[in-house]
């Protein structure tokens, strides 16, 4: 039989042919994964491509919750704010996309593109009344509990990058892009002050100073450091020192909040990732 024939080798798909070379049929998903490990082993495609299909296999079991950028971290726009007040935080925070806040962060009115603000930048300088709410967009809510990879399907059939995430109040959660979703799949770039160890928020140094994860909850970071940070507005360390600073934070910049000394250690354009604290003088553990 010619190979070139739709029943040739060149006419079976990738995993026809891999499941042939392997001498049987998967009977579940970690049977599917071993055999294109084994692929893999051999050379058949590279480790990117394999740990990409793996990521889609991983996109398949999580949900929003998993990867969405907390309500804390969110940088958000108020629908009232003049140029002067938008102008610096676009600026500094590098997003393309920005939710537009009524009063709060529970109430999301749209979606602001950078994009559109040149153009009401440029007509404001010629006179033109400024409002935010004459370009935003209408905003995209999403569950916390849907699936990532339904999730994707809406952003492309859609053509939308940003969804508001909904708790199961209704109240706001936080936010996903299409760029987090497919970070699960290609991969992120891991820093190297990155705290490897499953489970652990915050790590002693011996010397006054501690590494600690952004999306530490406030109430544990109060327990273990002896500081006495509210939780009234944010759940977050991180959420706590993005509100201080207001805007977000770049890696390397420090801040002081009531002594608490903090610097940040990894960061991106969207979120915080590690803090370094060194607790005020007055703390059990200073």
């Amino acid at each position: 039989m010619n190979d070139d024939s739709p029943d040739g080798a060149s006419g079976r798909s990738l995993m026809d042919r891999l499941v042939h070379a392997m001498g049987g049929g998967p009977r579940d998903r970690d049977e599917i994964l071993e055999i294109l490990r084994e692929a893999q082993g051999r050379e058949l495609f590279d480790a990117d491509t394999l740990s990409m299909v793996e990521g889609v296999f991983e996109v398949v079991e999580m949900r929003v919750r998993d990867i969405m950028i907390p309500r804390g971290q969110m940088v958000v726009v108020e629908r009232e704010a003049t140029l002067a007040e938008l102008l610096p935080l676009v600026i500094d925070s590098g997003h393309s996309r920005f939710p537009v806040i009524d009063e709060d962060r529970d109430n999301v009115a749209g979606v602001l593109l950078a994009k559109d603000l040149l153009k009401l930048s440029a007509e404001a300088e010629e006179g033109a009344p400024f409002r935010v709410a004459d370009v935003m967009r209408e905003a995209t809510f999403t569950p916390e509990t849907k699936r990532l990879n339904v999730l994707l399907k809406e952003f492309r059939s859609n053509r939308v990058h940003m969804a508001i995430v909904l708790d199961e109040y209704g109240g706001t959660a936080g936010l996903v892009t299409i760029e987090d979703v497919l970070e699960e799949i290609v991969g992120e770039i891991d820093d190297e002050h990155d705290i490897e160890e499953e489970g652990i928020d915050i790590r002693a140094h011996g010397d006054g100073r501690y590494s600690v994860r952004a999306l530490t909850p406030i109430e544990e970071f109060n327990e273990a450091l002896g500081t006495a940070f509210g939780t009234e507005e944010f759940d977050t360390i991180g959420g706590l020192v993005m509100q201080h600073v207001g805007h977000m934070p770049k890696t390397g910049e420090s801040a002081e909040i009531d002594g608490c000394q903090f610097r940040v250690l990894a960061a991106d354009s969207r979120r915080l990732h590690l803090l370094q604290v060194v607790p005020p003088p007055s703390s059990p553990d200073g």
